[in-house]
């Protein structure tokens, strides 16, 4: 792959039909790769990518990931894109800029059914410090949803769950270094009108929102 091409993006372009999707399970009568194909081996080298230095791929992986016990030429198509992805952007990285405000900010999003398989939503959140991505994540829900609001709540849910850990850490590092611990909220902006909506008044049961789960509502908690 060192002398491939580059791409420019880090997957290719994605269906969420049934029959179209690149990424759809393996069909009958499909041939599972052999195990001369390193799948499994380039994709947990993915990963550790994916987790630690490069956010842009972790969308990538994930859905590659999900298909490492029977994989198919499809999905080795995908990983191979992904290697070039990679190859073309070795020299960049994650910079972290001192003049600039230390605020941690987080943002969150959802794939609304993104896995038209089995109806589940994919949940993606990344917090900010300095200009720069320090936690991240780009996950297949666990649970099926029943709109965009209740996946919106869902992924709010664990980015603050993300984002409580990691303010406990940074205050724990700098009171251990002899510096202030963080004195600013941390805003997590969220785009679903209804779900900012419903956060700032907290869970009261209705017809509307009876089926969402009252601990979704943490986040309300947290203000």
């Amino acid at each position: 792959m060192d002398k491939a091409y580059s791409s420019k993006t880090p997957m290719v372009v994605r269906s969420l039909g049934l029959n179209t999707n690149p990424f759809r399970p393996q069909d009958e009568g499909g041939g599972i790769l052999g195990p001369h194909v390193p799948y499994l081996s380039v994709v947990v080298s993915l990963m550790y990518l994916a987790n630690s230095t490069i956010p842009d791929i972790a969308f990538a992986v994930n859905l590659l990931g999900r298909h490492s016990a029977t994989p198919t030429k499809r999905h080795w198509i995908g990983v191979k894109q992904i290697l070039r992805y990679v190859n073309g952007i070795r020299d960049l990285g994650l910079f972290f800029q001192r003049r600039t405000s230390s605020d941690m900010i987080g943002y969150t999003d959802v794939g609304y059914q993104s896995d038209p398989h089995n109806g589940r939503s994919q949940t993606g959140f990344i917090f900010l410090q300095n200009g720069t991505a320090i936690s991240w994540t780009s996950s297949k829900q666990t649970l099926a949803t029943t709109s965009t609001n209740h996946s919106e709540k869902v992924a709010l849910y664990e980015a603050s769950r993300e984002c409580s850990w990691l303010r406990r850490m940074i205050n724990h590092i700098q009171q251990s270094c002899g510096f202030k611990a963080m004195a600013a909220p941390t805003i997590i902006y969220e785009d679903n009108v209804a779900c900012v909506t419903q956060m700032e008044t907290g869970y009261i049961k209705s017809n509307i929102n009876k089926h969402i789960s009252p601990k979704l509502f943490y986040r309300h908690e947290l203000q």
